[in-house]
């Protein structure tokens, strides 16, 4: 870190009042974010966010189109937030309102990509069912939070202290792009020749109705990356506040079951066939107004792709970067892409891997 940033952030803590505090690192994910503990005289702790503005691509304008999207570049294509300070805090402001267990926000400088924030402590999901604690309490929490943050249309732009962001829809485009990475990343991991203009022609056309109804189901507020590693039990709360949520930045207007079969197809822990069946008859008892064919057929389709773009763009890429860690999940996030290619409905793409991917490169 350079000492002008370090000077930046003494001078931010001592001006929000926590100058005092003790700072020690922690541990944060393959984002370009930096995360501090705070410990402060009177017992306390606080989370200390640096994510510095500059090191992130540019995101999507409000009504950018397509071609402009693209030429901008992959946040923007994608639709992610790029470590905006805006979207969190606003994102967190939203989820709290709903009597939802975002971090309160303490202090923020949006500007310089600064933030203190309440912790909510070391309970996460996937920490505590790897420490033998029952499961299924944990999930069905999850589940009811969900539909809490489903309960209501979320608004065009999200707003709190000053700050603005707008929550844009998981359109076509963005579900393209990151389905797409999967043909970029996956061969030179796999040792594969890159796919032929024929391939990926036809990838394009046995897609497409998947993520057209991605768009057209995007109606809820979604927060993007809902995961075991991202959620935190807090059973000191209430109903679904006992799940508190992290890494919500990059939420968006999505299809409702964007965040479910992130929950329960969790690419770097087992969930069950058991489990996911009980948890999706359990959000699917709870919003009574959706058709259960068409959700659960929505949900392989996206899950499907969503598989592909966690397989590119999250794990070959990683490992093509020399984090060999990455590939200890691959073999599980195969097994939810082939599961969910059983469909009848996506038989087609089924074939596309069976002919353009082999078994063996496959791991």
């Amino acid at each position: 870190m350079s000492s002008e940033r370090e000077a930046e952030k003494a001078a931010f803590l001592a001006s929000a009042g926590f100058g005092d505090a003790r700072r020690a690192p922690f541990d944060g994910d393959a984002s370009t974010r930096v995360f501090e503990r705070l410990r402060l005289a009177d017992g306390s702790t606080r989370f200390f966010m640096d994510q510095p503005p500059a090191l992130e691509s540019v995101v999507c304008p409000p009504g950018a189109g397509d071609a402009e999207r693209m030429a901008l570049g992959y946040n923007a294509a994608a639709r992610l937030a790029g470590g905006s300070v805006a979207a969190f805090v606003t994102a967190a402001a939203w989820l709290r309102a709903r009597g939802l267990s975002a971090p309160r926000i303490d202090a923020f400088d949006a500007e310089l990509g600064l933030v203190v924030l309440e912790d909510l402590g070391d309970g996460l999901f996937a920490s505590l069912i790897g420490a033998g604690q029952d499961e299924r309490p944990l999930y069905e929490a999850a589940v009811d939070a969900q539909v809490v943050m489903q309960s209501e249309p979320p608004p065009a732009v999200l707003s709190h202290a000053g700050l603005s962001w707008p929550l844009l829809t998981y359109d076509t485009l963005a579900l393209k792009v990151a389905t797409d990475t999967f043909l970029e990343f996956w061969p030179p991991f796999a040792g594969l020749p890159p796919f032929g203009d024929a391939a990926v022609a036809e990838w394009d056309v046995l897609w497409a109705p998947v993520w057209v109804r991605g768009e057209a189901g995007a109606g809820v507020f979604t927060h993007r990356d809902f995961h075991a590693r991202n959620l935190l039990w807090l059973p000191a709360r209430t109903g679904a506040a006992r799940v508190g949520m992290v890494d919500f930045q990059d939420a968006l207007r999505a299809h409702p079951a964007w965040d479910l079969l992130h929950l329960l197809q969790d690419a770097r822990r087992d969930v069950a066939p058991e489990l996911e069946a009980a948890m999706l008859d359990r959000f699917l008892a709870a919003r009574p107004e959706l058709d259960r064919a068409a959700f659960l057929a929505d949900y392989r389709a996206l899950a499907a792709s969503n598989a592909a773009r966690i397989l590119g763009r999250v794990f070959a890429r990683q490992a093509l970067l020399g984090r060999a860690q990455y590939e200890a999940y691959m073999p599980r996030t195969w097994r939810y892409l082939e599961r969910n290619l059983q469909d009848p409905a996506l038989l087609g793409l089924r074939a596309w891997f069976d002919r353009h991917v082999p078994p063996e490169a496959r791991r």
